[in-house]
């Protein structure tokens, strides 16, 4: 069981994307599009292996975070100012709608087999069980003992993804409409929000950060460097595998639409029978709340390296970044949306966000002053170039396929 000591942040950024973005949006692409959109998920894993080590190479040479060292090389007090002002604007606006969609997530499992429940203020009305798992999430950040109920809740997520990859087995998929899907890129302006959105809930923003911040605490030599390359490569190839056995079990059933957790539930019929419906109730309910403590986390250890504040996570300034996301995503959930439309949007804002924070990771990691020879080579600086090129394409396409469509 030796290989367990090396089980670290490789796995948590894994399991940041297994959550129920991630079941939604591979849900719709497997309903909407069949197999088409699945070089989109493997474009996807790729990224998130080449960024990620980028930034876990930056958090065990450094022995800091991106944002502190974002905050240090910037000498320029007018970009210094622009950089802060755009990676804050990127995360609390990226962080915010993942929040959201991570709470109506577990809304959309609660109310899979309980009532719904809101109401009315004025002229707004306000869904109930949002503002109960914002409060849940909330008590738990700010008690600080959370993490038994995470091992569960992961736990509970662990076996959902398994069911969909032992599901995507039993539906006796087309092998040849696979990987005819995996290696010949198709898309339409239909399929463009949906191809983003896989880029999204993949590669999570915030994740750079976290990911660099987490491995300088787990490693500390430069030899350490192999281990954590192997461990998060597995981790996101593994997390990758998930999220295409969603896609193939949710084109099996022929849905015409994605609109309650029932429908996604119908994926993981053939598996379950009659309990599709609780089980994924379930899986969504502690995806939900598990990403709901992680994100505004993340955002909090942002903005405390951006600004340099020396203060642990007691101080009030860092509870008030958490609860300041926490608060929004709680708004953004309980507003009269459709859940699934709230979920999609999260990652669709993710997906051209992601950009911005690539080009400061990739900035930063080819800084002689920062990683000295372990900066990136003339290899991994083609393929980080490729990375960002296609992000800001999509980004751009999605962007304009959004104001057609106004």
């Amino acid at each position: 069981m030796s290989w367990l000591k090396n089980v670290g942040p490789g796995v948590l950024v894994s399991a940041a994307f297994i959550g129920p973005g991630t079941v939604t949006v591979c849900t719709l692409a497997g309903v909407n599009f069949q197999y088409a959109l699945l070089w989109a998920l493997l474009l996807s894993i790729l990224a998130c292996v080449i960024l990620q080590e980028m930034a876990a190479r930056l958090g065990i040479i450094a022995q800091k975070g991106l944002s502190e060292c974002i905050r240090a090389e910037i000498k320029s007090p007018v970009v210094k100012l622009f950089s802060i002002i755009l990676i804050f604007s990127a995360i609390v606006v990226g962080n915010a709608a993942y929040e959201a969609g991570n709470i109506t997530g577990a809304v959309l499992g609660i109310t899979a087999i309980a009532p719904s429940l809101s109401f009315q203020i004025g002229q707004f009305t306000l869904n109930l069980w949002s503002i109960i798992i914002g409060a849940i999430a909330f008590s738990l950040l700010y008690l600080g003992n959370y993490k038994l109920l995470e091992k569960v809740f992961i736990g509970l997520v662990a076996l959902m993804s398994i069911s969909f990859i032992v599901t995507a087995l039993l539906v006796k998929p087309d092998i040849s409409a696979i990987f005819k899907g995996l290696f010949i890129p198709t898309t339409g302006t239909a399929g463009i929000l949906t191809v983003i959105a896989l880029v999204g809930t993949t590669v999570v923003p915030y994740n750079l950060f976290l990911h660099a911040s987490l491995v300088g605490e787990k490693w500390k030599e430069p030899g350490d460097l192999k281990i954590a390359r192997k461990e998060l490569t597995w981790a996101i190839v593994l997390g990758g595998i998930v999220s295409m056995a969603i896609v193939i079990s949710a084109a099996a059933p022929n849905l015409p639409e994605v609109t309650s957790a029932a429908d996604l539930a119908k994926g993981l019929e053939p598996l379950y029978g009659q309990y599709a419906t609780w089980f994924i109730a379930l899986g969504l309910l502690a995806a939900g709340i598990t990403s709901s403590i992680t994100a505004p986390l993340a955002a909090a250890y942002v903005v405390r390296g951006m600004l340099g504040w020396q203060g642990g996570l007691d101080s009030f300034k860092f509870k008030s970044v958490w609860a300041g996301i926490l608060i929004l995503g709680v708004i953004f959930s309980s507003l009269r949306f459709q859940p699934i439309e709230i979920i999609r949007f999260a990652q669709v804002a993710n997906g051209i966000l992601l950009p911005v924070i690539a080009i400061f990771l990739f900035w930063i990691v080819n800084k002689e002053s920062v990683l000295g020879k372990y900066r990136n080579t003339l290899w991994q600086n083609l393929m980080g170039v490729i990375i960002i090129t296609i992000t800001i394409f999509l980004g751009a396409k999605s962007i304009y396929t959004v104001l057609q469509s106004l």
